[in-house]
């Protein structure tokens, strides 16, 4: 622009009105993207699976919650009913005021989100009265009841305060000055109610119902009891307790301790005035867990954590802040940068758009593709020609793109059922050598193969030492996790399974059929694993003997302890071992005078032993220092 003139002057040139672009998020993720070709799509890709990950997170959350959130639902009913808050009333004194203690846990930044859930619930279902109050903007008891009565009332209120009055006027706001106690809280309450009592004459109506509809409660929550002043909270509880016979108040604490807070911050004379009821929510570690088990371990999102992020992710929750919420937050951090960092998360999607998108890769994207470290040792274990035609021709690429993403998708399937068998026969050992936590599992088989980690060896011979019961237990669990995949291989586990489980079964029905005790007498050998009790030993004649003698074809435990009748006080072990070999020698047939006669072996020795020690577990005899070889006998009669 140029200007001519004859005489001398200032000229302004004024800039051209143009409008300011406003940027939107996807030119917020493209900025800096690697791959910006396809960053469009990646970021609707992105924003899809982020809005089905929350959405399913709420669900979740919600349905984790609901338990205690409907407990208190009852309370505030209960307190809000005429009859029932009768019963209720005569169960405390006139100045107590109904109080819910929630105890939350210390992960407090998924405490709003709880309260934010109860106050819509509250306003729904109970009361539109509902005052949700913090520490922080509570300092002072006027502070705090000014802050209870605008948001029962939904006004605001003046305070002798002339600061705030003059910030009021600063901003340009006219309210009506109202003066800050319960006695205005009373009679605004007073209004509201007759107003709503008022209705169409000549229409009958249920006094009960309309009772509790006309009059309901005015609940006050206290989001961090543990923050709050202890004066204030005293002198508040104090001035509500003369008011509770003109206004139905209900008090909800969040406690995120223990519930001997209440006793350590209020005085006896002040507790004494409320009328508690405990609420325990579920704890974050379950939280956690259940968060996990439906968003991670799942073939349903296509996006996974890889061991390190997954272990950073899960140490901030256990050492760091408990919560949820900000782990959901990490969550959602890694999915953002993986999708902005990553051109070939242009795969990460279902199976079908996925395919839809490799035929669309670039030149470019196909580079990386090869580049890839996992790519690279497919390669290698295959033939020179198909080496060369998958790093030279791009269409043959593409093809097997397809067939590495639908194999993918099948893993994943395949993988998350197993990982849950293998956590249920492996949860309960000793020790939890794979775990006690399905993540601790999941993140053992995201490191490395874990039939090649020592524990899972461990797992496996300590699997092999349970009872049949138990085990049987196990597998019958394992089969009903595989019973709803489809795959072709999940249902031939299953099968297999089912098979080992039948032949379990099996084994019981040949215990049932087992021969009588005669057989097992004739042939101990060959029923070894037949017991033998007290009610078959008094069935078949070998056991019968004159005098009281014992007979040789009794058990050991029989034989050593009609032998040990017949001593006195102090038994000699080896006379008595001499003995006892003795009379079991006869029951095999081995005479003294036989070539082969060995009258005390190995065998006998450790059955005798056995007996001994059973006889002595049962009380009969007890071990004596008086003389090393000998036991003492604690039982009368015999010699």
């Amino acid at each position: 622009m140029s200007t001519s003139s004859v005489s001398k002057g200032c000229f302004v040139f004024k800039p051209s009105a143009k409008k300011k672009r406003t940027l939107g998020l996807d030119d917020y993720f493209t900025d800096g993207c690697e791959g910006a070709e396809t960053s469009k799509i990646r970021f609707k890709l992105c924003q899809d699976l982020w809005d089905k990950i929350k959405t399913e997170t709420e669900v979740l959350q919600d349905e984790l919650s609901k338990k205690i959130l409907n407990s208190l639902l009852d309370f505030t009913m209960r307190c809000s009913s005429t009859h029932q808050h009768s019963d209720w009333a005569s169960q405390m004194r006139a100045s107590e005021i109904p109080t819910a203690a929630l105890i939350l846990g210390v992960n407090v930044p998924d405490h709003d989100m709880t309260f934010q859930s109860l106050c819509e619930l509250l306003q729904q279902s109970v009361t539109p009265h509902v005052a949700s109050v913090q520490a922080k903007e509570c300092g002072a008891l006027k502070h705090l009841m000014k802050r209870v009565l605008e948001r029962l009332m939904d006004t605001v209120l003046a305070v002798d305060d002339d600061e705030e009055e003059e910030a009021e006027q600063t901003r340009g706001q006219i309210h009506k000055k109202v003066h800050c106690s319960l006695g205005t809280l009373c009679d605004w309450y007073s209004t509201k109610t007759k107003k709503s009592s008022s209705g169409t004459p000549g229409k009958k109506r249920t006094s009960a119902v309309r009772h509790e509809q006309q009059q309901p409660p005015l609940v006050i929550i206290f989001k961090d009891l543990e923050a709050f002043n202890p004066r204030v909270l005293q002198d508040f509880i104090i001035i509500c307790s003369r008011y509770i016979h003109r206004v139905p108040l209900v008090f909800i604490f969040g406690i995120a301790t223990s519930p001997s807070t209440i006793q350590h911050m209020l005085p006896h004379s002040v507790s004494s005035l409320l009328c508690i009821e405990l609420f325990q929510s579920l704890s974050c570690t379950q939280h956690l867990a259940t968060v996990i088990d439906k968003l991670i371990l799942t073939h349903n999102f296509p996006f996974k954590l890889n061991n390190k992020v997954m272990q950073v992710l899960i140490s901030i929750f256990l050492y760091h802040d408990f919560s949820v919420r900000n782990f959901i937050k990490g969550l959602q951090l890694a999915l953002l940068e993986h999708f902005h960092s990553q051109p070939l998360s242009v795969l990460c999607c279902k199976k079908t758009e996925a395919f839809l998108n490799v035929m669309q890769l670039s030149n470019c994207d196909l580079e990386r593709v090869r580049q890839l470290g996992s790519f690279r040792r497919y390669v290698e274990k295959q033939e020179l020609q198909e080496q060369a035609s998958l790093l030279n021709d791009d269409t043959y690429l593409k093809e097997v793109c397809k067939k590495f993403v639908k194999e993918l998708h099948k893993y994943h399937k395949n993988y998350y059922p197993v990982l849950r068998c293998l956590h249920t026969l492996t949860s309960t050992l000793p020790r939890y050598p794979l775990g006690k936590q399905i993540r601790e599992l999941h993140l053992i088989c995201l490191e490395k193969n874990v039939w090649e980690n020592e524990d899972y060896q461990s797992a496996m011979k300590l699997l092999k030492m349970l009872a049949k019961d138990e085990l049987i237990s196990l597998l019958q669990r394992c089969a009903e996790i595989l019973q709803p995949v489809k795959s072709k291989i999940m249902k031939s586990a299953l099968s297999q399974l089912q098979e080992l489980l039948a032949k379990f079964k099996q084994l019981d029905t040949a215990g049932e059929t087992a021969p009588s005790v005669e057989d097992s007498i004739t042939s101990p050998v060959k029923n070894l694993q037949k017991k033998t009790d007290l009610f078959q030993l008094q069935k078949n004649d070998r056991l019968k003997t004159e005098d009281g003698l014992a007979s040789n074809a009794a058990p050991d435990i029989c034989i050593a302890y009609k032998l040990h009748l017949e001593c006195g006080r102090l038994i000699n072990l080896y006379d008595w071992l001499e003995a006892y070999a003795t009379v079991v020698s006869g029951a095999e047939g081995n005479n003294p005078g036989s070539d082969n006669y060995v009258k005390v072996d190995e065998v006998k020795h450790a059955r005798f032993i056995r007996a001994v020690s059973e006889l002595e577990f049962l009380g009969f005899i007890k071990s004596t220092k008086q003389k090393t070889d000998h036991v003492a006998r604690l039982t009368w009669g015999g010699c």
